[in-house]
């Protein structure tokens, strides 16, 4: 509808809600560590993977003519000792190990649940003392129910004032139900029951709720998704709230580059959220100490249980210096030529005796340089701003007109 008002051709979604309906018709539980026949000659093994509740590597073993192929596949690998669930887990002695390398260059700080408190509790303070909003771009699932029981702690135990705290997303709603009714089967579920139905605790369902936030003045905290601020309904909130000098933003998590977090972060003085300027005179933080990822001293402790990996290791789902890295930190557990970070499209077919690289029969969808580079609509929006703010510089309307000359003649010169 929106790209047919502006005379734009229809997007072809690549699946619809029938599609989805009937996938989720699909979906069984199962146990962890047991072994269930997917098809014939395939069987597929759960791990506990730390990472959220439910969340799993997956183990495949397929029937082959001398011995079965043993693949593990890590998903996302969790910290160890992380606020609701368990230290992840996983088979040793596979064929191939696919990892992921989100934190695959980095330590975190190793703190304790007390410390990171502490310090959370300096950022919740510092907000009430500036006597704005506290605004958290969260992840609905898992980080927000974290942030839900160290706020809860911190109030109980008088160290940040009592006040409002809103969870404003429909998903982290019905996600926060579901962890209360498995709180039996999780780290520390007692304590996040009591914070789920603590007085401070408020779910806005609708949108005219949330937007009904934005008219209160004085301290509170609003958790809304989505994480990186490049949807759901923190989007409204930050629109209302970025331009007041006493509000603060707390990014809980990690901040893809091109994401409108990370613009944040890197200092932006002006964004553009939802088509308008906005000023930015909050204070923007970054609070690193939740992680659903191991970082990479965890990622390789993860790996070293798994060995011996008898053909080769696949490093997958991070970005160059994650990658470069976690493999840099492998040397001397796995030899270099045994450690593959494959591109976008690469194909290799897995046996017993070692992989091969099929080779492609057509162009590749993307060039690598592509697909590390800023997501183009905050690109745009970067752009689009920089040229507003130099216009308005500008000395004079003779001024004002030659940069639009030249920003014209730049998009009518097709080969720059």
């Amino acid at each position: 509808m929106r790209n047919a008002q502006r005379g734009r051709p229809p997007v072809e979604p690549i699946y619809t809600l029938q599609d989805a309906a009937a996938c989720m018709t699909l979906f069984r539980a199962l146990e962890y560590g047991a072994w269930t026949t997917v098809a014939d000659g395939l069987r597929a093994r759960f791990w506990n993977a730390g990472h959220l509740l439910g969340s799993a590597s997956v183990e495949l073993e397929i029937d082959r003519r001398d011995a079965p192929l043993r693949i593990m596949f890590s998903g996302d690998i969790g910290p160890g000792h992380k606020l609701l669930q368990t230290d992840p887990e996983g088979p040793a002695g596979v064929d191939y190990l696919i990892c992921e390398s989100t934190y695959g260059d980095r330590d975190r700080p190793d703190v304790s649940p007390e410390e990171r408190r502490t310090q959370l509790g300096d950022i919740v303070r510092g907000a009430a003392e500036a006597g704005g909003p506290l605004i958290i771009p969260s992840f609905a699932v898992e980080r927000t129910q974290e942030l839900l029981v160290d706020l809860y702690l911190l109030m109980q135990a008088g160290q940040v004032p009592s006040a409002p705290v809103f969870v404003d997303s429909p998903l982290a709603t019905r996600a926060s139900a579901i962890f209360e009714r498995h709180a039996k089967e999780i780290e520390q579920g007692d304590v996040l029951r009591q914070a789920l139905n603590s007085k401070e605790l408020r779910f806005t369902e609708t949108v005219e709720q949330s937007k009904a936030i934005n008219r209160l003045s004085g301290f509170f905290v609003v958790i809304a998704a989505s994480g990186m601020c490049d949807a759901g309904r923190i989007r409204h909130h930050l629109k209302a709230n970025l331009w007041r000098r006493n509000a603060t933003v707390m990014m809980a998590g990690y901040q893809a580059q091109g994401s409108l977090g990370r613009i944040l972060l890197d200092g932006a003085q002006r964004v553009r959220i939802q088509g308008e300027e906005v000023d930015v005179k909050a204070r923007i933080s970054l609070f690193e100490l939740y992680s659903g990822h191991a970082d990479a001293s965890e990622l390789v402790a993860w790996l070293k249980a798994r060995t011996p990996v008898r053909q080769r290791v696949f490093l997958t789902h991070g970005e160059d210096a994650g990658l470069g890295g976690l493999r840099g930190r492998l040397a001397g557990l796995i030899p270099h030529d045994k450690i593959i970070i494959p591109r976008l499209d690469d194909a290799f077919q897995l046996t017993p005796s070692g992989s091969l690289v099929v080779e492609l029969n057509e162009p590749r969808r993307l060039k690598s340089e592509k697909i590390a580079h800023l997501d183009w609509h905050n690109d745009l929006a970067r752009l689009l701003l920089d040229v507003n703010q130099a216009v308005r510089a500008a000395a004079d309307e003779r001024g004002r007109a030659a940069i639009i000359r030249r920003v014209r003649r730049a998009l009518e010169n097709k080969d720059a």
